[in-house]
C-alpha cells in the first residue's frame, strides 16, 4: 500500500479494505462507493468476477461495514452496485443506516441493446445516513427547473399580488444524466467512469466546504476531482496502478510516476496522421479476423 497526498487530497494505492482500515473511525462526512459489480468487466488486468454471487455479497458486506464505521454520526453514504445485487445491499444497509432515497440514475441507450428482453438503462444508488434527524442536505445548491408540462408559467393568484410560482425544485429520485462518452472532454480510459454531473449533485447536496469525501473504489477519480473543485477534502482508494496514475494527474498531486511524465492519453482523433493510420489498420485487421472466425464457425 502506498499513499500520495497534497493540499488536503489523498490517494491510497491499495486494496479497499486494507486502505479503509487506515482511516480514522467517525471522521468522514461523505462516502461515495461505486464498487465492481461482479458482471465480468475487465479493469486492465483485474477481472470484475467473483467465484459466486455469495462470495461477492460477503465481500460487499465487509467493506460496507467498515465504511459505516468511518462515517461521522452526521455522515452520509451513497452506494452503487448492479441492479441484481442492490436488493441484498439494501436489506443489509437498512438494518444499520437510514435509507433516505433509492435513486435511479437513468441514461441514454448505448449502441448495443438487448433484443430478446428489456435492456437495462439505469443504475441504482442508495442514499443513506447514520442519523435521520441530523445530516447534511443542501437543497438550495442542487435545485433544478421543474417540468410542469405547461407552456406558460403558472401563477399563484391567492397572493395579494399575483406571483409566478417558483419553478425550481429539489430533484426527484430519477436522475437523467448522460453517461461519459469517448468524445467528451471529461473522458478517461476507464470502463465504468461516472460523470462529473452525477458527483456534483451528490457532493453539493451531502457535504459542505472543508468536509472530507471518501471514495473506496476511485477508478477514474471523478469523486476526488469534483470534491477538489467544490473545496472539499478527499481520500481516494484504488488498487489498479493505471487508474492511480489518472488520479495523480487529475488531482495534480504529481507530474511524474516512476520517472515517466503523467499525461492524458490521446484519443484516436487527436493522434498524428501516421499514428491514426496505424491504429485504423489494427482495427481493420481485428475486424477482418473476427469476420473470418464467424464464417468458419458457421461452416462447421
Amino acid at each position: 500500500m502506498k499513499v500520495f497526498e497534497k493540499n488536503g487530497h489523498k490517494i491510497i494505492w491499495g486494496e479497499a479494505l486494507e486502505a479503509l482500515a487506515t482511516i480514522k473511525d467517525n471522521s468522514v462526512d461523505l462516502i461515495f462507493a461505486d464498487p465492481p459489480y461482479n458482471i465480468g468487466k475487465k479493469f486492465v488486468d483485474i477481472p470484475d468476477q467473483w467465484a459466486s454471487d455469495g462470495s461477492y455479497l460477503n465481500w460487499g458486506y465487509k467493506w460496507l461495514e467498515v465504511c459505516i464505521k468511518k462515517l461521522k454520526n452526521t455522515g452520509t453514504m451513497y452506494v452503487m452496485t448492479a441492479t441484481q445485487n442492490m436488493p441484498y445491499f439494501d436489506i443489509f444497509l437498512r438494518a444499520k443506516l437510514t435509507i433516505l432515497s433509492r435513486i435511479v440514475w437513468y441514461y441514454d441507450s448505448s449502441s448495443v441493446q438487448a433484443r430478446k428482453y428489456f435492456g437495462s438503462l439505469y443504475e441504482p444508488i442508495l442514499h443513506c445516513v447514520k442519523d435521520e434527524n441530523d445530516y447534511t442536505f443542501n437543497a438550495n445548491d442542487i435545485l433544478v427547473e421543474a417540468r410542469t408540462g405547461a407552456v406558460r408559467k403558472l401563477i399563484d393568484y391567492r397572493k395579494p399580488v399575483p406571483t409566478i410560482y417558483n419553478s425550481k425544485k429539489v430533484p426527484g429520485n430519477v436522475w437523467h444524466i448522460s453517461r461519459v462518452r469517448y468524445r467528451m472532454d471529461e473522458y478517461e480510459n476507464h470502463p465504468t467512469q461516472k460523470p462529473v454531473a452525477l458527483l456534483e449533485r451528490i457532493i453539493k447536496a451531502s457535504s459542505n466546504e472543508g468536509d472530507t469525501v471518501v471514495d473506496p473504489f476511485s477508478g477514474s477519480f471523478t469523486t476526488s476531482c469534483v470534491a477538489k473543485q467544490l473545496k472539499r477534502k478527499s481520500i481516494g482508494i484504488e488498487i489498479n496502478e493505471d487508474y492511480v496514475k489518472i488520479g495523480l494527474r487529475r488531482l495534480q498531486i504529481a507530474t511524474q510516476f516512476n520517472g515517466a511524465p503523467l499525461r492524458r492519453e490521446l484519443k484516436t482523433y487527436e493522434l498524428p496522421v501516421d499514428e491514426k493510420q496505424t491504429t485504423f489498420t489494427l482495427f481493420e485487421k481485428k475486424a477482418k479476423w473476427n469476420t473470418s472466425l464467424q464464417r468458419r464457425s458457421k461452416a462447421l
